[in-house]
């Protein structure tokens, strides 16, 4: 996803713990890495960033869609009630035993939305990927 300037305008404030332009350096250097290694690590970061932006993306057929959240795959808008609902599901979700077979194909994702999760609504931790000094603020 190419990201201008509007979608980081279009970030909600209260969508996040951390400082906007923090957190559109991360989004942009995640977006970055996961064009260059189509990872499920990269995409976990990716699709939450979306989400948590509140995110319009463009399907490879052209279509358009809002983002929806990354484990629940709940439909709408990102806000405080639903952000919190999905930090609570993807923890929930990592510590589940068995662990699903289908989680176990996406090696890193859920780990990766936890973490970013962690930092970006709960303020705890570190950012989940390294942002290069490339990246304007």
């Amino acid at each position: 996803m190419e990201l201008t300037g509007r979608d980081f305008d279009k970030i909600p404030p209260r969508n996040l713990h951390v400082p906007v332009v923090e957190f559109a350096r991360l989004w942009l250097a995640a977006e970055e890495l996961y064009d260059r290694e189509k990872s499920w690590s990269a995409f976990g970061v990716v699709q939450t960033c979306r989400w948590l932006a509140c995110a319009t993306v463009r399907a490879a057929d052209g279509r358009t869609y809002l983002a929806d959240a990354p484990v629940t795959n709940r439909f709408g808008l990102a806000h405080e009630e639903t952000i919190e609902a999905e930090a609570f599901a993807a923890e929930v979700l990592l510590f589940r035993r068995p662990v699903p077979a289908w989680l176990e194909e996406r090696s890193g994702w859920l780990a990766a939305i936890v973490v970013t999760l962690g930092w970006a609504w709960r303020r705890s931790g570190t950012p989940p990927i390294d942002v290069p000094a490339h990246i304007p603020g």
